[in-house]
């Protein structure tokens, strides 16, 4: 068990945290939230002990050991991968290599031998002899192929380490497991893999996530971070939510209950306070008056933004014709062959192991890259918006936000410009915020902006909740949930793909294709081999 009792953590004047007390227990898993900058990630590093509080303190059951997702993706680039993972037992890795040094000594004494054998004792009682093939199966089970197990960390790519370091996190059976943002990066099937890691697991889970399905997936309970304290609710993400609404419903009418009691009383008073056969009631009701007391009725520090894509003309029945495209790429066949039709009411989800290609394509059908064969054709009807995955040299620039957005708009009123900054949370000053330090969460909000300001009726969007808070995610689900053009996209977030796509296609290992019209859930229920096909690793770019 690990608790935190009193803790209070200030920042100048600023309370981060205010007399926090939370206990989390063995067989559960907490899903951490809160607004941006509530103090999520910072709640985590004073449960492991980095970052040190005002007052209060961290008790965690004697014994116990305590693992953290770690964020530092080059850290481990000169060690090798199995090596890597194993670390995440850091006495076991220890026991490793102190045996290894005895064993290669040449004057190998009798000391040496006792030793020897004391580490091997807690080495057989740790499941030393398991640890090279439980870590393989953490990585396997992450869609690492065995040819990149022995490789060193360096030679990775990025979506590869980050799979590494949660196998690192899970390695060994913890029994405190710190989660902050596991799922970024990683593909749909990885995801899947971990969800049910996480509901076999039987130790204490604290996970930090934007992934709502995600959350409601494996949360037992759900902590909420709010104006420095933490509220705990049993129950995954979706009942919380619930929850929090029906108890802010219910104190709004057990005041507006108190409320007219207040009126009625008040009017007694007012009328018969100067009678005095009605003096004693008067006096009574003025009793009763000082006792009632409404409840305190904080709104959340929660704000979503609005976001609301309305095409300035309808699309026509022809929207996009695509005919043997192929693409290859540094030898390697990302596209090959593929040909698909898309009318006027598809909402297509790109998915499989290989993202670079779902990727590829997308450029290729905004006109980024050209194919190497084959065509694709866009209706005269039809008006794009795309939103890239790299999207960071949108941003190199000296313009202000407001300036920036002002240029992608054929309306320059300053006052309607700014109506889109306000919808996207940027108010008064952040107008003239310079595009070039935004934060990876302002720059998405700010093309979602440009998004909705071009007025396309077919939107393209290449992992367009990576950086987004769990308010924004929400109200970028709703807005293209209520889109009536066409929108073609890839996205992490399972919830978003299943409650969008009204059809799938699977860009295969081999860059084929194969095209289904169904939800994302019903594709993954209905077809195992699917499953398999996906869940084969493919290298990212």
């Amino acid at each position: 068990m690990i608790s935190a009792h009193n803790v209070t953590l200030r920042f100048g004047k600023r309370a981060l945290f205010e007399d926090v007390s939370i206990k989390f227990t063995p067989g559960n898993c907490y899903g951490l939230i809160g607004a941006n900058g509530s103090g999520k990630s910072t709640f985590l590093r004073i449960l492991d002990g980095r970052q040190d509080t005002t007052k209060g303190d961290i008790s965690i059951t004697p014994g116990q050991r305590l693992s953290v997702l770690e964020q530092d993706h080059f850290k481990y680039d000169e060690y090798p991968v199995l090596d890597t993972v194993i670390m995440g037992n850091a006495r076991l890795y220890e026991i490793m290599k102190e045996k290894d040094e005895i064993y290669t000594k040449e004057d190998f004494s009798d000391a040496d031998g006792i030793r020897a054998s004391e580490l091997e004792g807690e080495f057989a009682e740790m499941d030393g002899w398991e640890a090279e093939s439980n870590a393989a199966a953490l990585l396997n089970g992450l869609g690492l192929l065995p040819d990149t197990h022995t490789t060193i960390m360096g030679n990775l790519t990025g979506s590869e380490k980050v799979k590494v370091l949660l196998a690192k996190a899970l390695f060994g059976n913890p029994d405190i497991l710190l989660l902050d943002e596991p799922t970024n990066h990683l593909d749909l099937d990885a995801i899947a893999w971990f969800e049910e890691f996480l509901i076999d697991f039987d130790n204490t889970v604290i996970v930090v996530s934007h992934d709502r399905y995600f959350l409601n997936k494996v949360c037992t309970h759900i902590a909420d971070i709010d104006y420095g304290k933490i509220k705990l609710y049993t129950g995954n993400y979706d009942f919380w939510y619930e929850s929090s609404q029906l108890l802010i419903r219910q104190m709004k009418e057990a005041n507006k209950k108190k409320e007219e009691k207040i009126k009625e009383l008040q009017e007694f008073i007012s009328r018969f306070s100067a009678n005095a056969s009605k003096s004693k009631q008067a006096t009574s009701r003025k009793r009763a008056l000082e006792k009632i007391e409404l409840d305190d009725i904080r709104p959340s520090s929660r704000k979503y933004p609005y976001i609301d894509f309305r095409p300035e003309r309808d699309i026509g029945n022809e929207v996009l014709s695509v005919t043997n495209i192929s693409k290859t790429i540094n030898d390697e066949k990302i596209l090959d062959n593929i040909s698909f039709i898309v009318g006027r009411e598809d909402k297509i989800a790109f998915v499989g192991g290989n993202e670079f290609a779902i990727t590829t394509l997308l450029r290729i059908l905004i006109g980024e890259l050209e194919a190497d064969r084959g065509t694709y054709k866009w209706g005269v009807t039809t008006s794009l918006a795309y939103f890239p995955k790299d999207n960071n040299h949108e941003f190199e620039n000296e313009l202000t936000i407001a300036d920036w957005l002002t240029g992608y708009s054929a309306n320059k009123d300053a006052t309607y410009v700014r109506g889109f900054l306000g919808r996207m949370l940027f108010a008064g000053e952040d107008g003239v915020k310079k595009t070039k330090i935004l934060s990876g969460g302002e720059k998405v909000r700010c093309l979602l902006s440009k998004m909705m300001i071009s007025g396309a009726n077919c939107l393209l969007f290449d992992e367009p909740t990576n950086h987004l808070d769990m308010e924004a995610i929400t109200a970028l689900n709703n807005g293209v949930i209520k889109f009536p053009g066409v929108i073609l996209f890839a996205c992490h977030d399972h919830q978003f793909v299943q409650t969008t796509a009204n059809r799938i296609i699977e860009i295969l290992p081999d860059g084929k294709i194969i095209d289904k019209i169904t939800t994302y859930d019903d594709y993954l229920a209905n077809d195992a081999m699917a499953r398999k096909r996906s869940a084969v690793y493919v290298k990212g770019k």
